[in-house]
């Protein structure tokens, strides 16, 4: 018998794209619902909130969902890396604008990237590439006083506490189980992000308190 059913004959003279992308529709909508929402407070070994931690959430999940940053920058102002962090997750491609008056040499011999942007003013013309995750530590082989990092991550679900309360909310973080990773440019160099398990729920959310010890002054 035949279907003469509208929405169905409809259905089936709809170009490929289009069926994919109402798929693509529903399945996002499905992972809207089962969402929740991540909320981290960091201490130091005192008790007291630490600002500016980078929180993020690992999975295997959670990687397969990292999309690349466009129109990064990591500027050099005032013999400065500004931003001096940068949180970016892998593939992205980050630009070194020098905007000083004089010459600056950047360079990282940090496993997760390994390069050097020799003596030069202005922009340069192609972005470093950083698709590794890991701690970058940046420095200038002129100016020793020029520190700057970039944390590159294998996750989209990422932020940075704020003062004063060290605390951090991340949302519309997919349900399931996470590894939860705290880092901050004053631990001592090489160490690792401080990480425990968590599980974020389909609704509501999910809570956490990480204490960073060995901070630096």
């Amino acid at each position: 018998m035949m279907n003469t059913d509208p929405l169905s004959l409809t259905r089936r003279s709809w170009p490929r794209w289009v069926a994919s992308a109402w798929g693509y529709a529903l399945a996002g909508l499905c992972t809207a619902a089962h969402a929740g929402t991540v909320q981290v407070d960091v201490l130091d070994a005192a008790g007291k909130p630490v600002a500016d931690a980078v929180v993020f959430l690992d999975s295997a999940e959670a990687s397969k969902r990292v999309k690349p940053l466009t129109g990064v920058e990591m500027a050099q102002e005032k013999k400065q890396f500004l931003p001096g962090l940068l949180v970016v997750p892998v593939g992205t491609k980050i630009l070194f604008p020098n905007r000083d008056t004089v010459r600056h040499h950047v360079y990282s011999f940090s496993p997760a990237k390994n390069f050097e942007l020799k003596l030069y003013t202005g922009t340069p013309a192609n972005p470093v590439l950083f698709d590794r995750a890991g701690v970058v530590t940046l420095g200038c082989n002129i100016h020793d006083q020029m520190v700057g990092w970039v944390l590159v991550v294998e996750t989209p679900h990422y932020a940075r506490t704020s003062a004063p309360m060290g605390s951090v909310q991340i949302d519309n973080v997919p349900a399931g189980t996470y590894t939860l990773r705290v880092w901050h440019t004053r631990l001592p160099v090489g160490a690792p992000a401080v990480a425990q398990s968590l599980t974020v729920p389909a609704t509501g959310t999910g809570t956490a308190s990480v204490r960073l010890t060995g901070l630096q002054p």
